[in-house]
């Protein structure tokens, strides 16, 4: 199973919603709270290619985006494959 990495606030219900899916596959994650390290939120920027906003989601080296992206790829049956690979 790849690595999931997920930039949360504890502020986010989409981030909540993230999670809670990823908890619900029993996807095991690591999650990184840029609002307690703030100093992390420009590796997030940099590496989600200039995203601000939480969620930002990374399965292994592939930025899924944010709740709704790793919804879409719920819905069309491509995140157990992802995760997977």
């Amino acid at each position: 199973m790849q690595d999931v990495e997920i930039y949360t606030s504890p502020l986010c219900g989409f981030c909540h919603a993230a999670k809670r899916l990823l908890n619900q596959k029993n996807v095991n994650f690591t999650e990184i709270d840029v609002l307690a390290n703030p100093d992390r939120k420009p590796e997030m920027i940099q590496r989600a290619s200039g995203g601000r906003t939480v969620p930002q989601i990374f399965v292994g080296e592939t930025h899924v985006g944010g709740c709704d992206e790793l919804y879409a790829l719920e819905r069309a049956g491509k995140l157990d494959p992802l995760l997977a690979s």
